[in-house]
């Protein structure tokens, strides 16, 4: 069940969020408006006193000039506080609506396509840390995760999948295939997955979209967005499981400079790969790189950091390595959480439990159809393309 109560703190919060980048340009232009306020009045006492001379009155113009320089334009001003009203008053609207309509009717208000802007408000990147202070991670509560991970796991093995098939190389499907390996993320954060775009080109949307990137990834541009995508296709949790499962022990890992901190993290990890090696090997946690990798090449699509073109073509290798390595959809989302879980021990975040329970649900939507879900239902996993018997000479 919904608690509408959670829902509106969230809307508020949401709401709070978007206001506060309002209201620190306005402060800023308060502070820059009284110093320039100060500076006519002094000029204007000096004169009065017969004390300003003209290189002071020179200097003191040049003052004002440079200040009136820095201050936004009565139109910026006006858009940015239009954007505020706007945000609010669809978030007031729309919690309203919840309260009146029940479960299943607020399910269709805030899951439809109409409610983009107010989706993006109320559910930022799963990535993002939560304001509420969570419990420290000690031991007990590790092995806890891990029980909980477990069941997670089951949960997702169980459900419905088609059997996959063949696409042929120039198959249209693959870039649909591409597109829905962002499932995971797009799904928490009510992205479309029916195109490369993940909302409605809209100023605010875009705003949105490239402050999420920026505070969860710290990208800022086209450069460190190839880096990111870069690393986590070449090296990413793969590599880095693969390196805590080799060593014999987690001090072969640490370094003279951790800190008591780090080598809590490094104890976290290598217990993780530790656990899970001879189960799954690092090459599953593919689905983890990937799935994010993806979701990167359409936001940077989207802010227009790399064109639909590069876009696509980072979808298609990205498609071929996750078809490579795994053959399901329901191992792509066990992937999925066996990477998020190790994201969360590694940062010592104990926050995980929530965070396995948004993704295990995420990935049931997709399969099920639950909602507006079931886009990985309708389509397939890639089957391994047949090669014939070729006898050797």
């Amino acid at each position: 069940m919904f608690d509408i109560n959670e829902i509106r703190k969230r809307a508020q919060a949401a709401s709070d969020a978007a206001s506060r980048q309002l209201n620190e340009s306005m402060e800023k232009s308060r502070k820059i408006t009284e110093q320039m306020q100060e500076d006519m009045e002094a000029a204007q006492a000096a004169r009065e006193a017969g004390q300003q001379q003209d290189a002071e009155q020179a200097a003191a113009q040049q003052r004002q000039v440079e200040i009136l320089g820095q201050m936004f334009s009565p139109d910026v001003m006006a858009q940015m506080a239009a954007t505020e009203e706007m945000i609010q008053k669809a978030v007031d609207e729309k919690v309203a609506e919840a309260a009146a309509l029940g479960v299943e009717g607020m399910m269709n208000q805030f899951f439809g396509d109409d409610t983009a802007l107010v989706a993006a408000a109320l559910e930022t990147l799963a990535m993002e840390e939560e304001d509420e202070e969570d419990p420290e991670l000690d031991q007990a509560l590790e092995e806890e995760l891990y029980r909980i991970l477990e069941e997670k796991l089951a949960q997702i093995d169980r459900l419905p999948e088609p059997e996959p098939i063949v696409y042929p190389k120039g198959d249209p499907r693959w870039e649909q295939f591409g597109i829905l390996l962002s499932g995971i993320i797009s799904h928490l954060n009510d992205h479309r997955l029916d195109g490369m775009d993940v909302e409605k080109h809209i100023p605010v949307m875009e705003q949105q979209i490239a402050s999420l990137v920026r505070r969860s990834w710290g990208i800022s541009g086209r450069g460190e967005l190839l880096d990111t995508i870069r690393y986590l296709t070449k090296e990413g949790y793969v590599l880095r499981c693969r390196l805590y499962g080799e060593a014999s022990s987690p001090e072969a890992l640490m370094e003279e400079s951790d800190d008591e901190e780090a080598c809590a993290s490094v104890c976290r990890g290598w217990r993780f790969a530790q656990w899970y090696k001879l189960r799954f090997g690092p090459e599953f946690l593919v689905g983890w790189d990937v799935g994010r990798a993806a979701m990167l090449a359409r936001w940077g699509c989207f802010l227009g950091w790399i064109t639909e073109g590069e876009a696509l073509g980072i979808l298609w290798e990205l498609s071929q390595k996750a078809a490579e390595e795994l053959h399901s959809w329901r191992e792509f989302a066990e992937s999925y959480l066996l990477g998020g879980m190790m994201w969360k021990l590694l940062f010592g975040d104990s926050s995980a439990e929530s965070y396995l329970g948004f993704l295990a649900d995420a990935a049931t939507d997709l399969l099920t159809g639950k909602g507006d879900g079931g886009q990985w239902r309708g389509c397939p996993w890639p089957a391994p393309r047949k090669i014939g018997f070729q006898p050797r000479g």
